[in-house]
């Protein structure tokens, strides 16, 4: 704003410019003042909507000008402001749990002038936050005993908002199962859940869902008043507590045992049970008191009474009480056993079990079995034994008998008596064999056997010392000793201990020694008792003046029986001369490259031609001993290889000192040694060699005389004039370095740099310089090496991950274990990548989900983590999923676009035992299935683990069987084996027999069977295989085919199941015999078998079948008859046919002769027609009649009608050949010779003979003369017939071609 003032002293001058009073005036009236805000501070509620009016902006302006509005500063994109009335609207929502005020920049501004200002706006608190709990879980477990009123939980919730509204009370809504309200009650205030009532695992609910309530008291800003809640579940589990003591069921026990029962048979078993459900405590079983101590025990786990040791129902009586207690395995909730007991009473049965025993009588008599006594060897006589036989039973004869090796040298006595008892001796029967040389001890048995019960049976063991007798001299081992001794041995030296040999036992350790002759004791001597032969005088010992000694050992018993042998000594040589070298030192001089070679000179003073005086040469080892050689025999010494000065040590001037040691053959070794010096002359042979092939350097861009790097060389001559080095860059410069040479250390450097007038550019086309640096000496040998220069860039490349990685673990491998390594690969040659996890999911029954397996270290290690196992079974794949950052990434984003991934491959391990699928089939063996080789029964079994680990093999282990008739269970031999297959996945196991089984017994067999998979893990099943004899075996007749039956086997076997409610076992099924007559064409034999091993018989298995509910099922499977198996007719002899021929040739010549004869009378053909025609009418059915045979000697054609009396369709099978005067077979005169009477069907009910029903009784045809025509006999007989006959029977007496003109 600009102002002119003016006073009332101001005089316009003359001299004043017009322009400068104009402007003054004009300034004057355009004056403007800014405006003003009047208010700074705003309270408003934070739960202004969006788009709602939040404040106006008050603000003033003197002159009335129009103001517009405006928002500053960083919370001013929570709001819009109308700039035209300054009206603040919400933008953002507020949220003043995140701060209380806020700050907003506005301005307001007239047109001409803006004034700009800070509002403080202060937010009120709206109930706009629902409580949240802080507790991580809600899952509880409370004990059953906690007392009412205790606290089991405390539920805390924080709410954000102020006043009521961030106050918090708790509530139970919901509680599973409803009875839980008398239990839990929670406090409102603090959140406190309390026991109301009191916990029962037993009685009431194990388990309660509670959901609990949070919920604030209310408040609100600018509406109406709101309420917030949070609710959670929470899961009580009610944990069980020891506080009831167990219960014994099933009870009263009372079981029985026969006396003698062996060890561990089982009596009976008694059961406890813990009360506490939740528990479940094992009970421990124990005996609390007996009546008889000892006898049974019981098993600590399983409650099962079994025998301890002995009975004898004679001595303890007919019943034993026992009280047996049962303890839960682990303290009540007082610390206490809990317990209970019951009363078992086993009852005893008798057995005749008296057999006889042995006693040793000295005073009194204790039951013995073992027994010894003593004999000189090669004595008679009797032995005393101290042996008494005794027989509890009465009236009894017992046996005395001898076993053992050494039977036939005693006899016992006496061999027999009768009575309880009776003393026992031996007596010495072949007294040569008694030989205390060859046997000192003899053990015989003694057995005493019952007469009546040979089954009863006692043995004593009976031990016979047999004492020694002096009968033998000392030997020696051999004839003559041959003994070698150095000369010159220290007095006492050990020459050789020879010792003799006596048998008899008073001559241990007493045989003596002397040396003979006399003369000999000047050299050596032996001692006395032990036979050891020693250096008696070391001096006279001198092998130069005597080698060879000669002397006799004799060796004397305690009574004086000698033995000798002959004593060879032969004195030996000692190394005692040094080898002597002929020179001190040795000295010579060799240029590098060149040949050395000269002798080295010794001699021994020891015995020419032996190993004393034999020299060896050799070099001592040292740093050069390597380079050369010495011939050991003759001592010549060469270099082995070229000599280098150079590998000489240079403070050495390139001399090489040598120690070579001349050592005789002798023992001990006597060596001298000599130093040889030999001085290697150095020659210009090597040339300059880099330290390096190659070198690598970086250089970063525009520093111009950078060092880029150090190359190093050295020339191994070791004189100054071959050795000095200069470089050089010959090749890849382009201009761009330059190399400076500088001494160091054994060798030179050359410093390659950047031309300092050169600036390298990485955004040129060469960012990568390969120079050729040459080193060379003063002789102009030369080396050269590549060096390789790069022209770094800044790091801005982002790392990548290389292909899919796929490895492989073995399941169960140790937490930690390294599994596989991620690698990502990054352009920039500066980097440092570190990689991070991103997910672990493992494909578990083929869908992938979340685990915790495996971790990754940041080096990208992948390592299997130490949550879990791995296991194969579970889960048999993993992925891994990783991200990887570079930590010197420059610019830009530095991890990877995408993940990596990694595929592991769990592998198998053999860690799961094969595992047997339970069966429900009963497996039997019958007559058919008794032979060796047979199959009787199945396992079948699979294991979890894959390939080889799960491949199972099958062994039959054990075999026991249960006799049914006594109740006992025996081990035999392995009667079966077990043949494994596979099918698929599952493996069977074909049980088959070795070898014939006995039918004979009755019961079944407890068949052991072991799978066992590649890694020796195994298990067991006990298979029950019963016998059932022949008298069990069922034959089913079957209309149908044997292809037919054994299409529809398994329907079959169901049916048949289903009728008798017993397994079929089917043995065979076979074809009808061709010969037989039954209409069946094929037949079953099987057997019908209970769960229990019992089976019915073949008439049980008919009145089952036969029942109308089953039958016609089993008829439409073509079942026609149940019964026995038919029998194939047998071949017989051809002869017997021929006799039988004979025979039968005969009788039809009698039959011929008699139907002749029988035929001559008219009147008989007449009523024989007569007869025929009855016969066919009361015998045919109408509706075979059409189209029939031809009758001979009547009409031809019976379609015509012509003859009223035979036209009939007469079946061909039974047509007769009523014309005589044809030629006719032998069979149709035996027909017509039966139809010498009328016949009469008999079909009265009844008739006693049912097996006569329906056939034609004879009758004397004389009766029927009353008519003159064979018809009207016919059909007088037809009408008997049918008043006789009182049950109706379809008789085909109907013609259709019969009409009233016939007649």
């Amino acid at each position: 704003m600009i102002s002119c003032l003016f006073n009332d002293s101001f005089t316009v001058m003359g001299g004043l410019p017009g322009w400068l009073l104009l402007l003054c005036l004009v300034c004057s009236s355009k004056a403007n003042f800014s405006p003003t805000i009047e208010r700074f501070v705003y309270e408003i509620c934070e739960d202004v909507p969006v788009d709602s009016v939040a404040f106006t902006i008050e603000a003033l302006d003197t002159e009335g000008d129009t103001l517009t509005y405006g928002l500053t500063g960083p919370n001013a994109g929570f709001f819009q402001v109308n700039s035209a009335n300054g009206q603040v609207t919400v933008k953002s929502p507020l949220d003043r749990e995140a701060s209380v005020t806020m700050t907003l920049g506005v301005t307001v501004s007239d047109g001409s002038n803006t004034t700009p200002g800070t509002l403080t706006l202060i937010l009120l608190d709206a109930n706009d936050n629902s409580p949240v709990f802080e507790n991580p879980n809600f899952d509880i477990l409370v004990r059953e005993n906690e007392a009412v009123g205790t606290s089991v939980f405390k539920f805390t919730a924080n709410d954000r908002d102020d006043a009521d509204a961030g106050v918090v009370r708790y509530s139970l809504t919901e509680i599973i199962p409803p009875q839980g309200s008398d239990v839990f009650e929670i406090n409102e205030v603090t959140g406190e859940l309390k026991l109301k009532g009191q916990l029962n695992y037993n009685t009431l609910s194990t388990f309660y869902r509670l959901q609990v309530q949070a919920r604030d008291l209310g408040g609100s800003c600018s509406g109406e008043k709101v309420f917030q809640s949070t609710k959670v579940f929470s899961f009580v589990t009610v944990e069980d507590v020891p506080d009831l003591d167990p219960v014994f069921i099933g009870g009263p026990y009372v079981g029985s045992v026969e006396e003698s029962s062996p060890a561990d048979t089982s009596v009976l078993r008694v059961t406890a049970l813990d009360e506490d459900k939740g528990i479940n405590d094992n009970i421990l079983y124990s005996i609390e008191a007996t009546s008889a101590e000892g006898l049974f025990k019981i098993s600590e786990n399983d409650g099962i009474i079994s025998v301890s040791s002995e009975i004898d129902r004679e001595v303890i009586g007919d019943k034993v009480t026992l009280t047996v207690k049962g303890t839960e395995s682990k303290p009540n909730v007082d610390g206490q056993p809990a317990t209970a007991t019951a009363t078992v009473e086993i009852n005893i049965g008798d057995l005749n079990d008296e057999a006889p025993k042995f006693y040793k009588c000295e005073g009194s008599c204790v039951l013995e079995t073992q027994f010894t006594g003593e004999v000189f060897e090669h004595s008679l006589g009797a032995i005393s034994i101290g042996m008494t036989v005794k027989d509890l039973d009465k009236f009894v004869q017992t046996e005395l008998t001898l076993e053992g090796e050494d039977k036939d040298v005693f006899s016992v006595e006496p061999p027999m008596f009768a009575g309880p008892e009776s003393i026992v001796q031996l007596l010495v029967r072949q007294p040569e064999n008694l030989d205390f040389e060859e046997k000192q001890q003899m053990i015989l048995q003694v057995i005493a056997t019952d007469k009546d019960e040979p089954t009863f049976q006692a043995t004593a063991t009976v031990t016979i010392t047999i004492k020694d007798t002096n009968d033998n001299s000392p030997t020696f081992q051999r004839d003559t000793y041959k003994i070698n001794v150095t000369e010159h041995s220290p007095v006492e030296t050990e020459v050789a201990t020879v010792t003799a040999f006596d048998p008899d036992t008073m001559d241990a350790g007493k045989i003596t020694y002397s040396l003979l002759p006399e003369s000999i004791l000047l050299y050596f001597d032996v001692e006395n008792n032990t036979g050891r032969v020693y250096v008696k005088n070391s001096n006279l010992l001198d092998r130069e003046l005597r080698s060879l000694y000669s002397a006799t050992l004799q060796a004397r018993d305690t009574d004086g029986k000698p033995g000798t042998t002959v004593l060879e000594i032969t004195l030996t040589d000692i190394n005692d001369q040094t080898p002597i070298i002929n020179r001190d030192v040795y000295r010579e001089f060799v240029k590098e490259g060149g040949k050395l070679e000269f002798p080295i000179e010794a001699t021994d003073g020891d015995e020419a031609g032996t190993e004393n005086s034999k020299i060896q040469f050799s070099i001592k080892p040292s740093e050069h001993s390597g380079s050369f050689s010495i011939d050991p025999n003759t001592g010549v010494l060469t270099n082995s290889g070229e000599l280098d000065r150079e590998a000489v040590d240079s403070e050495s001037n390139g001399r090489i000192n040598l120690i070579v040691t001349a050592t005789d053959m002798g023992t001990p070794a006597l060596s001298s040694s000599v130093s040889v010096v030999i001085t290697v002359e150095d020659i210009n042979d090597n040339a300059p060699t880099f330290k390096a092939p190659s070198y690598s350097f970086s250089v970063k861009e525009g520093e111009k005389g950078a060092s880029v790097g150090f190359v190093h060389a050295e020339d191994l001559d070791q004189t100054a004039e071959f050795n000095r080095i200069s470089f050089s860059i010959i090749d890849g410069s382009f201009g761009s370095f330059i190399v400076r040479t500088s001494a160091e250390g054994k060798g030179y450097s050359g410093n390659i740099m950047v031309d300092p007038d050169i600036e390298l550019d990485y955004e040129s086309s060469q960012k990568k310089f390969t120079l050729r640096v040459e080193a060379a000496d003063l002789e102009l040998e030369k080396a050269e090496t590549v060096v390789e220069v790069n022209v770094l860039d800044v790091n801005d490349e982002r790392p990548e991950f290389t292909s899919v990685q796929v490895v492989s673990v073995a399941e169960n491998a140790i937490a930690d274990a390294l599994v596989g390594t991620f690698v990502a690969q990054d352009k920039d040659t500066n980097h440092s990548l570190v990689y991070e996890l991103e997910s672990v999911n493992c494909k578990c029954s083929g869908e992938l989900e979340p685990c915790s397996w495996f971790t990754l270290d940041s080096n990208g290690d992948v390592r299997v983590g130490p949550a879990d196992p791995l296991d194969y079974e579970e889960c048999d794949q993993a992925v891994i999923k990783a991200q990887v950052v570079d930590l010197f990434t420059e610019k830009g984003e530095n991890n990877s676009v995408t993940p990596g991934e990694m595929v592991i491959n769990i592998g198998d391990v053999n860690d799961n035992s094969p595992e047997f699928y339970y069966s429900g089939s009963v497996f039997v063996v019958v007559s058919e299935s008794a032979s060796k080789g047979t199959s009787v029964a199945g396992v079948t079994a699979s294991d979890r683990d894959s390939g080889e680990n799960s491949v199972i093999k099958f062994n039959v282990r054990k075999v026991q069987f249960e006799d049914r008739v006594t109740n006992t269970v025996t081990d035999t031999r392995i009667l079966f084996e077990a043949v494994t297959t596979q099918q698929q996945n599952i493996y069977v196991g074909i049980i088959q027999t070795t070898e014939g089984l006995d039918l004979k017994l009755k019961g079944k067999y407890l068949v052991t069977v072991t799978a066992t998979d590649t890694g020796g893990l195994s298990n067991t099943t006990v298979l029950e295989i019963f016998t059932i004899d022949e008298g069990f075996r069922t034959e089913l007749q079957f209309r149908t085919t044997v292809g037919e039956v054994e299409g529809s086997l398994d329907e079959i076997k169901r049916k048949l199941s289903a009728a008798t409610g017993a397994s079929v076992d089917i043995v065979s099924i076979k074809e009808q015999s061709s010969i037989s007559r039954n209409a069946a064409l094929s037949f079953m034999v099987a057997y019908f078998i209970f769960s229990n091993g019992t089976a019915l018989t073949s008439s049980e298995v008919e009145k089952k079948l036969s029942d109308q509910e089953h039958f016609p099922d089993l008829y439409a499977l073509g079942l026609i008859n149940i019964g026995s198996v038919p029998v194939t007719e047998t071949k017989t002899n051809p002869v017997v046919y021929g006799l039988l021929g004979v025979v039968g040739g005969l009788v039809v010549v009698l039959v011929i002769l008699t139907t002749s004869f029988l035929c001559t009378r008219r009147n008989f053909r007449r009523k024989l027609k007569a007869a025929n025609a009855m016969k066919s009418t009361t015998m045919l059915n109408s509706d075979n009649q059409k189209g029939g045979a031809v009758v001979p000697g009547t009409n031809k054609y019976t379609m015509e009608g012509a003859n009223p009396v035979l036209n009939l369709n007469i079946p061909s099978t039974l047509a007769l050949d009523l014309d005589l005067n044809e030629e006719t077979s032998d069979a149709d005169k035996s027909s017509l010779n039966s139809l010498d009477h009328s016949y009469e069907i008999v079909m009265d009910g009844n008739y006693s003979d049912d097996d006569k029903k329906g056939a034609m009784l004879d009758k004397d045809v004389d009766e029927l003369s009353e008519y003159n025509e064979p018809l009207g006999a016919a059909l007088a007989q037809l009408g008997q017939n049918k008043k006789s006959s009182k049950v109706k029977i379809d008789l085909g007496i109907d013609n259709p071609m019969f009409d009233t003109t016939d007649l």
